[in-house]
């Protein structure tokens, strides 16, 4: 299915004839789940580039503004629901563009600050209360419930990767992220806190985007980035300002090797996954040591 600016302008035009005028043209950083647009200045059309991907409309729409009052940073908020129509099958979103350049090593003034700003945004939305809802699952591809739903992938990626990993290690560190369990009261995660969805502007942490793996569960997911991201002095910053403890730090870990083995397994020239691999092992070992 062919996503473009032509589609978003027929489907603007058809059902928000008020925004017919408004220029379309795709955002400068796009995303996989969702395919991105701006309407204008002040707005953004965001509609899901596959099925799996369309819970996140109902899901957005409905909890990003109760979400938003009670966060450090803003976020996206949801101005219009969009229907299938123009040959596109699924519902789509209008929302409140937010200004900021992508998180990378060159827009980031001071790396630790920006992690404890970060750290400090998860901590205000883990006590947004919503009563449990909407609970972790299949919507949120399992961020926030607990690693035992990528086991098997995960062990297949590492036999795999026997040779260009150490088996022993990551088997030995993805069995203690199994190991611990999660008992806390569920909250609010984001599920994909990657650089790519913070915004950065005048150096500092100014906006958090993409909230379609969001949900209520275990926050250990939105610790991934203190491995994909951060340094060493901030990574530290980071956890201190969260106070995480050492089995959330575990799982988050977990999370972490996840991702980046069944990366790597899907592309062997993944020397970025490869690296990380190497990072979460190292640090695995230096906690044990400790």
């Amino acid at each position: 299915m062919i996503i473009d600016a032509d589609l978003v302008r027929t489907l603007v035009a058809e059902q928000f004839p008020q925004w017919a005028d408004l220029p379309v043209r795709p955002v400068a950083v796009g995303g996989n789940d969702n395919r991105t647009f701006h309407l204008g200045d002040a707005m953004s059309v965001r509609l899901p580039s596959a099925e799996g991907y369309v819970a996140s409309v109902a899901k957005e729409q409905r909890w990003l503004p109760v979400l938003a009052p009670h966060l450090p940073q803003p976020i996206p908020v949801p101005l219009a629901q969009g229907r299938p129509g123009a040959g596109y099958p699924w519902p789509w979103s209008v929302n409140r563009w937010l200004d900021g350049d992508t998180a990378s090593r060159e827009t980031i003034t001071d790396l630790t600050a920006f992690a404890v700003d970060l750290a400090r945004f998860l901590a205000a939305l883990q006590a947004v209360d919503t009563g449990g809802e909407p609970a972790a699952g299949e919507h949120s591809f399992w961020r926030g419930a607990g690693l035992h739903h990528y086991d098997d992938e995960t062990r297949r990626a590492i036999a795999a990767l026997d040779g260009q990993v150490d088996a022993a290690a990551a088997t030995g560190e993805w069995e203690a992220a199994l190991a611990a369990e999660w008992h806390g009261e569920p909250v609010w995660f984001h599920g994909d806190v990657a650089n790519g969805n913070l915004l950065v502007r005048d150096g500092r942490l100014a906006g958090v985007i993409d909230f379609g793996t969001s949900g209520v569960g275990d926050p250990a997911c939105d610790l991934v980035i203190a491995w994909t991201f951060l340094d060493a002095a901030s990574r530290s910053a980071f956890r201190t300002a969260l106070r995480t403890d050492d089995a959330t730090w575990q799982r988050g870990r977990g999370w972490a090797l996840w991702k980046a083995l069944i990366l790597l397994a899907a592309d062997a020239g993944h020397a970025g996954a490869a690296a990380q691999i190497d990072l979460i092992l190292a640090t695995a070992a230096r906690a044990v040591r400790r």
